[in-house]
């Protein structure tokens, strides 16, 4: 018979279980500010706050009948200037986005009110509006997210956040009071809708009728992380200590 583990998350010392209690926490809120994050983004990209499917095609796929600056203006970036002189804006990408006029008009409102954060100073990873082809790029028909840009997110949010969920996964699979399939289950739960989440902005990319895979995706992993934070804070903390046996390492395996 296979040596089984006797390990259990109740049963830890005080130190082991602060440790894991202290990543869990940071990572909650850093789950937490993530989607702060992407409610004041994504979720402004129809220029009304909370994520809905037209946020997600207007992001990936773009809105087709206006320019990115145009798109932006009127969604998350509403706030970073006054009325008139967002309007004029707008007005001049309407226009045809004139080059003269940009110089004389538009120009000066950009360095005023954008360049602040659209700068290679600020050390933000946004498009430099110090060079004017870049403005004159986000004032053409909006395409959503360009393929570029979404090769550097994809293979950043593949790394970073299945290296979030090993962690996670590892100390929860220490839970003893979780049946072994359901346990299994949420395990790889994360990483099949990382998946998911990832391929649902390529495809909505090329055709918004994917975009509600992008919500599923996110929500799924959302679940998944909150289930097992929620059981692995519980068997630390609140069930009371168990000594493993040879019976709960059964029942665990």
């Amino acid at each position: 018979m296979p040596l089984q583990h006797h390990l259990n998350l109740s049963s830890q010392g005080t130190s082991i279980k602060m440790l894991f209690t202290g990543y869990l926490t940071v990572v909650a809120i850093g789950y937490m500010m993530a989607l702060v994050q992407i409610l004041f983004t994504h979720g402004m990209a129809d220029g009304k706050f909370g994520l809905s499917i037209d946020d997600i095609v207007y992001s990936y796929y773009g809105k087709r009948s206006g320019s990115i600056l145009e798109s932006k203006l009127n969604g998350s970036m509403k706030v970073m200037a006054p009325e008139a002189e967002r309007l004029k804006i707008i007005q001049w990408v309407k226009k045809g986005a004139d080059k003269d006029v940009y110089q004389t008009e538009i120009k000066p409102i950009i360095n005023k009110r954008c360049v602040m954060c659209h700068s290679p100073a600020s050390g933000m990873p946004v498009p430099d509006w110090t060079k004017d082809e870049e403005v004159f790029k986000r004032a053409e028909v909006d395409t959503g997210a360009s393929f570029s840009s979404l090769t550097r997110v994809s293979h950043i949010h593949l790394f970073g956040i299945a290296f979030i969920f090993m962690f996670v996964g590892l100390i929860f699979s220490l839970a003893s009071g979780v049946p072994k399939v359901l346990k299994a289950t949420v395990i790889v739960m994360p990483y099949l809708f990382l998946i998911i989440d990832i391929l649902s902005w390529w495809l909505t990319k090329l055709n918004p009728m994917f975009a509600w895979l992008t919500i599923l995706g996110g929500g799924a992993m959302a679940l998944s992380f909150a289930f097992m934070w929620v059981v692995s804070m519980y068997e630390m903390w609140i069930m009371p200590r168990r000594h493993p046996d040879y019976r709960d390492a059964l029942l665990d395996e």
